[in-house]
Parts: structure tokens; sequence; C-alpha cells
């Protein structure tokens, strides 16, 4: 297990899963609950999951097999592996038993270069790990031969460099790490021959000390750092670690980051003398006002109106108007219905008894109740109901007549 200071997690090699582990070696005493991240074929520990520098790293070229873990724990929905390496056996928990299945499926398919059959996994986190096996093929993948016409262009794409690669010469490299010395002191060039890296290093000791290190590459695969004992590693990710890793994070990778105005700048000429310059535009900070909340509106219904001793519902005409301009098939009396007064309670209606007199018979008639039509117009009786009420009045009066 590694210690380690400086390293940013944009150095690492691609990351294939992560999530949060709580990791126990059988030599310590309490577990810790650390983000993870499988990067290339290592595990790498961060105590956030924001964090930018990793605090521990597991090698898995020492893997041997991982086993589930079946004693008991506090936490029921907890998932704990034994993960056996050649020295030593990491106790790992996942937070549920998909995760641990999921963790098992990918440490076993990088270190073995293979997907495991025996796990209970979904078709499509089947097609995740043989992804992350073919893209960690490519990566271990060795470089052709030094022979070939296409050598010298062999990761040539800036997507498979380190973030702290910059196409500088030797020189422009110590004038670029004296400029940008704040954002770091270590850079990854290429060599002078075209084939092979160098890295530049500044540091200050009573003046600049500025060091350059030769990175070739080795026909089998891989590079070697040329120092009094050569050291070897698989990627040039790798070589950026085992700098920054040796020296106790003293070499920190030169990361350029962007930078932004704080002041909004324009070009203004002047009116007399027509010169431009450079002009601050003023800050008007306004304050920060919500819009109004939007008000429900309530549609008023309106009340029945009193027309000659009958209620009307002036929104029910309203409505059967609408529905009645629609309904083009309907006959004309369903198109035009009568409209309904809504009558008062009231008792009943009144009766009158029919009155004699003995006196004048002719004058006496029996009078009918006049009641109103709930289907009149305005309350009034209709033309044909008036007629009719006519017509049988006059022939009572000729029943009544005494004859002569």
């Amino acid at each position: 297990m590694a210690r380690r200071a400086g390293r940013q997690r944009n150095q690492l090699p691609t990351c294939y899963y992560e999530g949060y582990l709580e990791k126990r070696s059988f030599k310590d005493k309490t577990s810790r609950k650390l983000w993870t991240c499988l990067c290339g074929n290592s595990l790498f520990f961060f105590n956030d999951k924001r964090d930018t520098d990793y605090v521990e790293k597991l090698d898995l070229h020492r893997f041997i097999s991982i086993t589930d873990d079946t004693s008991q724990d506090r936490n029921l929905d907890a998932a704990r592996i034994n993960l056996h390496m050649k020295d030593e056996n990491i106790k790992l928990t996942a937070p549920h038993a998909e995760a641990r299945e999921l963790w098992k499926g990918f440490i076993y398919s990088v270190a073995q270069l293979c997907v495991p059959t025996s796990l209970n996994l979904l078709p499509g986190q089947l097609h995740m790990l043989n992804e992350a096996v073919e893209m960690e093929k490519e990566r271990l993948k060795p470089p052709p031969d030094p022979t070939e016409d296409n050598y010298s262009n062999y990761i040539s794409v800036q997507a498979d460099m380190p973030s702290c690669y910059y196409k500088v010469s030797r020189l422009e490299a110590e004038l670029l790490l004296e400029r940008e010395s704040p954002c770091g002191n270590l850079l990854l060039r290429p060599g002078r021959d075209g084939k092979s890296f160098a890295v530049t290093t500044r540091q200050d000791h009573d003046g600049p000390v500025i060091k350059h290190y030769r990175v070739a590459r080795r026909p089998e695969g891989g590079f070697k750092i040329d120092l009094e004992m050569p050291v070897l590693c698989a990627t040039l990710h790798d070589v950026i670690s085992y700098l920054v890793e040796n020296t106790g994070g003293v070499l920190k990778p030169l990361i350029i980051e962007d930078t932004y105005e704080k002041n909004l700048l324009f070009i203004h000429p002047d009116k007399e003398n027509g010169e431009m310059s450079v002009q601050e535009a003023p800050l008007n900070v306004l304050p920060l006002s919500l819009p109004p909340k939007p008000v429900a509106r309530r549609l008023q219904t309106p009340e029945p109106v009193l027309v000659q001793g009958n209620y009307y519902d002036i929104a029910a005409e309203d409505s059967k108007t609408d529905t009645d301009s629609t309904a083009a098939s309907l006959t004309q009396k369903e198109k035009h219905p009568p409209k309904v007064a809504i009558m008062p309670p009231a008792v009943g209606p009144r009766k009158f008894a029919p009155t004699t007199s003995p006196q004048n018979t002719n004058s006496s008639v029996s009078a009918e109740p006049r009641t109103r039509d709930k289907t009149g117009p305005l309350g009034q009786i209709p033309a044909a109901a008036l007629t009719e009420l006519k017509r049988k009045l006059e022939a009572k009066k000729l029943e009544e007549v005494p004859a002569q």
C-alpha cells in the first residue's frame, strides 16, 4: 500500500468504476469509508468524492482472487468482500449486494482481462465489464516496432497524454515553468528525436534549479526513465506518478487552468480626438427581486335574475348557447332548447273556487287558476295556450246563458 501526496485525479488512467467502499486490511483495527476509483489496474482511495488527491493506492498486479465474506455485520445491507493479494488480504465492504457484485466483476475483469461468468449480473452490466476489458487491453498494448514508419506518431492524441504534457521545446519548457510557477513545477514534453519524451522540472534553491529527464520507449512495451537505476513504467501516467510519489509531492504537475475576467471591459472611442481607450463598465448591482406569484382568478358565477316573477340562470343560458352552436346535427327544437326558469321555493299554485251569483248568473263563470308557464319566455303565457284559454272561456259562457 503506497502513501502519496500531490497526485491529482486528472493524472490517473481511465476510470472504469467508482463508488464508496469501506476498506480494512487485516493489520488495521478499524475500517474507513473511502471514495474508491478503479483506474486502470489499480484502486485509488480518496477521503471524499470531491477530492482531487488520493490517499492510498492498491495495485492489482498482485491480485489472486476475490470472494464474498459471509461474516455477520451490524449493517444488514452491507456486503463484504475479501480481496486476496500475494502479500496481504484486504476487506472491502460495499453498500449493498448489487454494488458488491459490480465491484467483484470490475476488479476481476481488469486484473484477469476477462469477464467472470459466475456473477449474478444483468446483460447491461456484463456489457460494461466487456468494455472495461477491451479498454484495459488497449491501454496495455505495447507500442509498435521502432523501425516502423508510424512509430513517431504513436500516442499522438492529446487525450492519451497526461494533463501536464505540453508540446514545447526544452527552452520553452523552462520559460513556461518560470512563468506559471504557482500552477506546478513539472511538465512532460516531446524529446528531441521525436520518438521519446522528456520531463522538465523547476525548483528554487538560492535561484532556479532546472532538471531534465529522458523518458524512452521500450521495444517490448512501456516506458523507461533514464536514471542511474532505470525505472520501468507501463504508461506515461505511471511516469508522472513515479516522479510525484518518490519526491513526496514536492514535484507537482503543471496544470494551467483557464482564466476569466472579473470586470466588464470594453473599448470606447473618444468623440473629441477619436482615440480608442479601454474602459470598465460600472457595476450596477440590482437588488434581487422575485417575480410575484401568480394569483388564481376565480370565475364569478352570476346569480339568478328575477324577471317578472321568475328566476333565470344566466350562466346556464350562456353554456346552453355555446353547446347549441356546436350541435349542427340536432333538430331545430334541440338546437334552441326552451329557457328553464329557476322558480323560488313556494307551497304550490293557488286554486280559485268557482263563484255563482244568484242575481247575475251570466257573470258567474268558473275561473280557472292562471299559472305561470315555465316554458314561456320571460314568464309569459305562450300565444297558443292563451288562444286555447280564451276559446274555453267563450264556450263556458254559452253554456251558462239561460234559455229564453
